[in-house]
């Protein structure tokens, strides 16, 4: 997390002190930083190195309008699984001719917005879905672009809710019969069939994985041409995990628990290992990263209600909930979680938990943190993915605001709602 740093044991997002930002915007609030979006983003295509790729953002990861504004001006393409988020591609400036649309359950309507909008490819996930998409093209008179995904049966050794390559997962098509389906979409007149697409699961720390995926599909394709279906490109997919114990350190924050096995790997590292694979096919290469950008780009600043020692643990209730990241309830995910401001003494041993009327509402469990009281703001590092755009209404809480910072300037990106908004 390069653009957040501890400056004289206060915590700054680029030039700006935090707690300055949650002072004047109050919390619970989500937090971005341009320039750790750009500079991750920049990370991962500057990888290719002249190689003839696009970089489509995953949009479900976040999207936020303004970000999708930042990340379309960089030259970005756009991952959609809906016409929702085709539609807000498109608002925030992406070329159509970048955009994929993803997804195992697209509506007739959804399949005819993106024909209408002309969209790179559509990422196929079953043979209904491909006869479904040739009746829809030929009753508007047009011919879809799209690719095939195949399911490669690897293990990409994480949670088994962000896992999508195996077997047993709702995506995809097997590989052993892939070939057949391509045969079965290459006759069908009203599509063109021209890429293969694969994406094995989220927060994969291992570049093995991607490797063993990568030969794969190289064969695929190789056996594919021999067979008269010329595939032009490879959607890889993404997937590219982040570092989420010990983000920031500092000598007054307690070291976590963490092993090698938690530390990802750096963005380019994850195409360097599968570029040189993947080239030898002759194909252009989409990529789908979404975590990997925005993850470590934004936090959520909360603060301390109460504290409560009921004899046998102790919790620090804070004002942000389940409701506004997650994460840690959904599948036990881990956020480091840091003082806004760092004071000598030794860490207490705290569930950190939000005011929803639920058990399962926490972000922490039993985890070593410097001592806070009532009125002291944290921040929980890392949560620019899969945090607001998860967030809810639970318990008819309001949505909370979204502000960027760009250096010593601030600005509010999403307005808090008010409970007058609620309906």
């Amino acid at each position: 997390m390069t653009h957040f740093h501890f400056h004289e044991n206060e915590l700054y997002c680029e030039e700006t002190p935090v707690a300055e930002i949650a002072a004047e915007f109050g919390t619970p609030l989500y937090l971005y930083s341009r320039r750790q979006l750009v500079d991750n983003f920049r990370s991962i295509d500057g990888a290719f190195a002249g190689v003839d790729h696009t970089t489509c953002y995953a949009l479900k990861a976040n999207s936020n309008h303004e970000l999708l504004r930042i990340l379309a001006a960089e030259g970005a393409g756009a991952d959609a699984v809906s016409a929702g988020e085709i539609h807000l591609a498109l608002k925030a400036g992406f070329s159509p001719s970048k955009i994929t649309f993803a997804g195992v359950g697209k509506q007739d309507a959804e399949i005819e917005y993106a024909l209408r909008h002309d969209i790179f490819a559509f990422n196929v996930e079953s043979t209904e879905e491909l006869a479904v998409i040739d009746a829809i093209a030929g009753r508007m008179g047009k011919k879809a672009r799209i690719a095939l995904r195949v399911n490669p049966d690897i293990d990409a050794s994480t949670h088994p809710y962000i896992s999508t390559g195996l077997k047993t997962n709702k995506f995809g098509i097997d590989i052993s019969v892939a070939a057949d389906v391509f045969r079965y979409a290459h006759s069908l007149p009203h599509l063109h069939v021209e890429g293969i697409h694969t994406h094995i699961g989220s927060q994969i720390l291992k570049l093995d994985p991607f490797e063993q995926t990568a030969r794969k599909v190289v064969d695929l394709v190789s056996g594919l041409r021999a067979a008269g279906i010329d595939i032009r490109h490879i959607d890889f997919g993404g997937g590219y995990g982040v570092t989420y114990k010990n983000a920031i350190r500092h000598p007054l924050l307690p070291m976590e628990d963490a092993t090698a096995a938690d530390e990802a790997p750096m963005n380019g590292e994850f195409i360097a290992a599968v570029l040189p694979i993947l080239k030898t096919a002759g194909c252009s290469i989409v990529i789908e990263p979404g975590r990997s950008i925005i993850a470590n780009t934004g936090i959520l600043v909360t603060k301390v209600l109460f504290r409560k020692d009921n004899g046998v643990k102790k919790f620090v209730i804070v004002d942000a909930g389940m409701n506004d990241l997650i994460r840690p309830s959904l599948y036990q995910a881990y956020h480091q979680i840091v003082p806004l401001t760092l004071k000598q003494g030794d860490p207490e041993r705290v569930d950190v938990v939000g005011p929803v009327c639920e058990t399962g509402d926490f972000f922490a469990r039993e985890r070593a943190i410097p001592s806070v009281q009532r009125g002291d703001m944290l921040a929980i590092l890392t949560a620019g993915a899969y945090g607001f755009s998860f967030t809810s209404h639970y318990n008819a809480r309001p949505a909370l605001a979204e502000v960027l910072v760009n250096g010593d300037k601030v600005r509010v990106i999403r307005e808090r709602e008010r409970i007058e908004d609620l309906m």
